[in-house]
This record gives C-alpha cells, structure tokens and sequence, in this order.
C-alpha cells in the first residue's frame, strides 16, 4: 500500500465540566476555538476543537465535556493514550512553567525518555499533558494575549501510548501507516509517521504491570491520523479488512470522514480526512463564535440548547 498517512490529525478526550475545559485550552495554552459543535451520539455533550487559526490537522485537541451526564473518572492504564504532548519553542519553557504555576497548576520539569526538556502537568479533568520545548517546529502558532510567537503552542507534538506488549503495536504502526522506528530509549519506543517532526510522533511505552485503561473522565479516546482524501481513506480500511481487523463504517463528522479501529494493544485510532475542514461552516475569521450542528440535528436546535451548560468563550 503507498504512504497514505499524513500524520496526527487530532487527539480527542473525555473531559469534565465544559466551561474549566474552555478556559484552560484557550485562556490558560492559548489555543484557537475552532469549533463549538455537539457530540454526534449526544446531542447534549459539547464537542470543542482547539488548534490553530484554522484548526489545521496536527494541531487540533478535541473534548467531551461529559460530567454532567454522570460520567465516572477514568483510569489510565495500558490500552490507551496516557500522554499528549505539544510543541513549544526551545526557549518557552520558562515562560510556561510560570504561566501554568500562576493559574494554580501544579508544574514539574522532567526529560523525555528521547532527551527532550519537557513540562508534565494536568489539565483540569486530569488529563496528562507535556509541553515539549522543540526547535524544529516550523508551524505557524495561533497567538492569544498575553502569548507572542517566542512562546506560543504550534500544536500537538505527540502521543505517549501504554500497552503491555508493544511489539504488535510497533509493527502495526510500521506496516499500516508506514512510519519508522527513530529511537528506543528503555522501555520507550519513538515512531515517525510521514517525517521525524511534531505533529508525527507515536511514542509506544512498555507497560507489563500496568491496569487495564477505562475510559472516563480524564482520559484521552482516541487519537486521529490524517488522510488526504476519502479514496485515501476508503484504501486504508481496505487493508484493515484485509488483515481481519475490525473497523467502522466511514462516518460523517462534517468537518471530516472517519473510521475507526483499534490497534493491537487496545489503543482506539482514527483515520481521518483533511477535508472539507472547519471552514465547511462558517468563515475562517468566525471559527469557534457560534454553535454549530450538523444538518440532522437543526431541527432540534432550541432542545439542544437549552440542554447545553451555558458556556462564556472569552
């Protein structure tokens, strides 16, 4: 099969209370609302879309924010995305250690096991988050007060996945998506997809004694890898079909087409189209400003709305 995978496309968690959700990605990192839409299984879940100014594949986080439906807190563990990390300069980390340290949260300093400096912290549901300090991030930022471009967020630089044997996992990842094996560090791992740069990163990590991933609050769902197209797409579950691996139908998710499966260590992925983008729907200079929802679900706007939390998007 040719190289179809682009690289991450996005990174989507399950999130608690929608208004500490918003204000942190984009008050506290900085990102762009690219997006206010609905959970298309529930209409009564937001789904945000944080990134860059137009929400480019690579740079998008995505959330549910589900506490209100009575959603337990999850528990990280192996079958699942336990870190996400974003790419910050080199020199930006001073910067964020005391713009995270100022808003109350909690701060340590750490070096990746492929020798990076980094910041570990958590989000507000508790979600494991790094800011990895790279010189090699070439992305435009979207910039927010008080962030200029010597410190702003380019995007998503990876994802850390614990599973228990990460041999099936790596071969999987090598074979369907063509990515390459760039370092092993302990019980590390670090592929490449499409290029060894941010926003292509899949660091796979032994876990042999690790608990069994639930899904909940705090926890990450499932990352997305870009396609160029839906034909794209269409070959990619072809071969997945081919090897016995079970997948979903393709699905609309207006801004993109998906698929979804999960790989040998229990990690759910996506495969995802670039287009049509989130321009589908309102113009690039409007982004994020107004509830969006998919054409089936306008007839039930005014029930939707008055099931939504009220959020205030500063």
């Amino acid at each position: 099969m040719d190289k179809l995978i682009r690289g991450l496309h996005h990174v989507t968690a399950t999130v608690g209370e929608a208004q500490p959700d918003l204000e942190f990605y984009t008050g506290v990192l900085g990102q762009r609302l690219v997006k206010k839409t609905v959970n298309f299984d529930n209409h009564l879940v937001y789904h945000f879309y944080y990134g860059d100014e137009a929400g480019t594949p690579g740079t998008i986080m995505t959330t549910f924010p589900y506490q209100p439906m009575g959603v337990r807190v999850g528990t990280h563990g192996a079958g699942q995305i336990t870190i996400t990390s974003f790419s910050v300069p080199s020199a930006a980390l001073p910067f964020w250690r005391q713009r995270l340290e100022a808003t109350g949260i909690a701060v340590s300093a750490e070096v990746t096991p492929f020798g990076e400096e980094a910041l570990r912290f958590h989000d507000p549901s508790g979600l494991v988050l790094r800011l990895i300090a790279s010189g090699a991030d070439a992305r435009p930022p979207w910039l927010s007060q008080g962030i200029d471009a010597a410190q702003a967020v380019r995007g998503i630089h990876g994802v850390a996945l614990l599973v228990r044997d990460p041999a099936p996992t790596i071969a999987f990842v090598e074979s369907l998506m063509d990515a390459a094996v760039v370092s092993e560090e302990g019980a590390a791992t670090r592929l490449a997809v499409n290029g060894n740069a941010p926003g292509r990163l899949l660091d796979i990590v032994r876990a042999d004694a690790a608990p069994a991933a639930i899904n909940g609050i705090g926890t990450v769902h499932h990352v997305a890898f870009a396609v160029d197209d839906a034909e794209q797409q269409l070959e990619v579950r072809r071969e997945l079909l081919r090897r016995g691996i079970q997948v979903t139908q393709v699905l609309d998710r207006q801004y993109f087409r998906s698929i979804y499966f999960r790989e040998p260590g229990g990690v759910l992925f996506e495969v995802a189209t670039v287009p049509p983008g989130f321009t589908a729907d309102e113009p690039l200079a409007e982004l994020g400003t107004a509830l969006k929802l998919p054409p089936w679900e306008e007839p039930n706007r005014s029930e939707i709305e008055a099931g939504l939390p009220r959020v205030v998007h500063r």
